[in-house]
Order: C-alpha cells, then structure tokens, then sequence
C-alpha cells in the first residue's frame, strides 16, 4: 500500500510486489503475495494475523534478515538487491533496531551493557563515555535505572524486554522492527512494554513496525493492517 501523499524524503522502507513462496515437494506455498507498502519516518505500523500466517517472515524481509522470493525492497530509495552483505549488516546496525519475543540478550553482560553493544560495534564520532550515557539514559526511561548491573539472569521476563527495547533504540535507529514483543509476557509486563514503546514513539519520533497475533497489542499503533491470506488489509 503506497501513500501517494507521502513525500519520498519521509519514506524510510517501501516495497513493491514483494512475494515469498516457499517449497515442499512439488508444492508451493505462497506466503507473502504481492505485498506493497511504504513506512515513514516517525509512523507506528502494527501488522496483526493468526500465528503461522508469515507476521515474522514480513518483519524479517523488511528488516533485511530474509529475501523475498521476488519483488523489491527500497531503503531510502536503495534498493536492497543492489546491496552486499556487508553493507546490509552495516545498516541494520545504524538504521534498524530490533526487539523480538525472546529477548536474545547476552546472558555474560549486564544491562547496561546488552544495551550499550549495539554502539560498540558501530563506527561514529561518540566516545565511550557518552556511548555509556546514552545507555544508562535509555535504561532510565525504560524504568531500570537500578538494575544497570544485573545480568539477564537476574532479571525478570518483563524487565528483560525492557533492556531489548532499550538496545534497539541505542543507535537512534530510523525505524524499530518488533515481532511479537509482548509473546514471552504477563498480562502486567506486557502493559508496561505497550506504554514503553508508545513513549518511545511518540519522544524519539523513530517509526516502529510491530506484528503481533494479539489484536489489542495491534491497537495502540497509528496505522493498523492484517495479514490475511499472504495479503496487507486494513484493519479499521
């Protein structure tokens, strides 16, 4: 679904036709089928649908984890095909941030440094020191300014996915990609991860895509789609 309204400036992610079909057999199972979509900056897009229906795999292609069997992927006009494997890894470390259902934190480091990795890895003009401020900083706006220390361990299931949504936006990443990151959670925890990623949002303005089987989870985001079918439908 392309906006026409939207300036090309503002399009972060934008695809066109993109298919995924995977084989067994003789059999071909159409996943995705001819999906078209544009993402802007500062947009919070939740994608709902029944477990299984290809949520993940959407979210993967467009995070550049996973090809589509055909069709194209644009990031900021560049399309993804004409990239190497180097320079993939090298913006979804600057420009993506990732939040997934099960955390994916090292279990050796600490909070404050599960968050601050992502910064160590990636080349720029911040020294150590402030690298370790934004990550403490985050920490605090995710409610964990007195767990810096503790390792994953140590933490809770609720509190854990708050340092992974404090990790992927330690790079002030242009857009977040968060597949089921309430699935691992309580009823309480996953209301705290809800506001979390709203204020984040709304303060720091990155775009989020967020795919979700829960369709109250699929509520809070500004733009609201289903996946039926291997198709994007409006939700509203």
């Amino acid at each position: 679904m392309i906006n026409n309204n939207v300036k090309s400036d503002d399009i972060i992610i934008q695809t066109h036709d993109l298919w995924k079909i995977y084989k067994s057999g003789r059999e071909e199972i159409n996943v995705l089928t001819g999906i078209t979509l544009s993402i802007k900056t500062g947009e919070f897009l939740c994608i709902s649908g029944a477990s299984g229906v290809g949520k993940s795999t959407l979210l993967h292609i467009l995070g550049l984890l996973d090809e589509p069997s055909r069709g194209k992927i644009f990031y900021r006009g560049v399309e993804s095909a004409s990239l190497s494997s180097k320079k993939k890894t090298e913006l979804r470390n600057k420009a993506f941030g990732f939040v997934f259902q099960f955390f994916h934190l090292l279990p050796e480091f600490n909070a404050v440094e599960n968050v601050l990795l992502p910064a160590l890895i990636r080349k720029n003009n911040l020294n150590y020191n402030q690298k370790l401020d934004r990550a403490k900083s985050l920490l605090d706006q995710v409610g964990l300014s007195h767990r810096l220390k503790h390792k994953p361990s140590q933490l809770s299931g609720g509190e854990q996915q708050r340092v992974a949504i404090a990790r992927a936006f330690m790079n002030e990443p242009d857009i977040i990609f968060a597949d089921e990151p309430t699935g691992n959670l309580d009823k309480s925890s996953s209301l705290e991860v809800q506001e979390i990623i709203l204020n984040l949002n709304e303060k720091m303005k990155q775009a989020i895509v967020l795919v979700t089987h829960n369709p109250d989870l699929a509520k809070i985001g500004h733009l609201r789609l289903n996946l039926v079918d291997g198709s994007l439908v409006n939700a509203d």
